[in-house]
Order: C-alpha cells, then sequence, then structure tokens
C-alpha cells in the first residue's frame, strides 16, 4: 500500500451544500443516476464525507478521497480515485491510468449493480485501511 499517491481534501462534510446543489443543477436523469452511486458512496460507512472537488461531487474516508461521480451528456461516471487496485471480476472499470479509474453508468443502459455495489464497498473498504495505516505511521 505504500507506493500507492492518497489523495487527502479538506473541507469534507455530510452532507455538503455544494455537493447538494451540485446534483439540483444536472439534468434530472443524470443527477438520479449520479445521486444513486453518490449515495452508495455514503451509506459505505459512518466515517464517509463529502466535498466538490473539481467541480464534482467526491466522497472521502475521513480526509481520503475514494470515490465521485460526474454528469456528461449522456452517461454519469462513477470513479475510484484508487480504482486499479480494485478486484473487478465483472469488468465494469474503464480507464488506463496509474490510480483512477471509472464505470460508466448510461442511460438507457442496465449496468450490473450488485458489481457496482462491490466496487464502491471495497473502494471505501481500501481506503479505510490505508486510512489506518496512514495515521498509524503519523503517531509512530
Amino acid at each position: 500500500m505504500a507506493d500507492t499517491r492518497l489523495f487527502p481534501l479538506e473541507g469534507g462534510r455530510r452532507p455538503h451544500p455544494a455537493v447538494e446543489r451540485w446534483f439540483e443543477s444536472r439534468p434530472p436523469i443524470l443527477s438520479a443516476f449520479a445521486k444513486q452511486w453518490f449515495d452508495e458512496m455514503r451509506r459505505s460507512g459512518p466515517d464517509v464525507y463529502e466535498v466538490l472537488h473539481d467541480g464534482h461531487p467526491t466522497a472521502c474516508v475521513g480526509d481520503l478521497a475514494f470515490g465521485y461521480v460526474n454528469a456528461f451528456r449522456d452517461h454519469v461516471n462513477v470513479g475510484f480515485f484508487l480504482g486499479s487496485s480494485l478486484d473487478d471480476p465483472k469488468g465494469l472499470l474503464e480507464g488506463s491510468g496509474r490510480f483512477m479509474r471509472h464505470v460508466k453508468v448510461r442511460v438507457g443502459e442496465a449496468v450490473d449493480e450488485g458489481a457496482l455495489r462491490a466496487l464502491v464497498l471495497a473502494a471505501y473498504a481500501d481506503m479505510k485501511a490505508r486510512l489506518v495505516e496512514r495515521d498509524r505511521g503519523a503517531d509512530a
């Protein structure tokens, strides 16, 4: 875990007014998809906070970003900051960057909700473990 870049963000709240305004400002169908998956991130644990980062809702464990949603013309990205380290047996994740990956949820197309939910929970659990490790190292 030590060679992975963590992405701390300040200003996380629960709920965050700017995040709520973001959902209100998107077309209703895209907002509904994005909110459904961001709500999954919110429910991952009691230590999940949210912030608007780079113009889109971002979920953090403590101060460490683990997931985000973003809306485009005909799809929503459900993204993971350390998605390259997630087990993805259904092959939902897209992207080729060193760390980040996303799942495209397209209007009018089915998505494997169970598999996407598992990715959200895995991303949360992975980042929580990294947060504990980071904080343990800070105490040493």
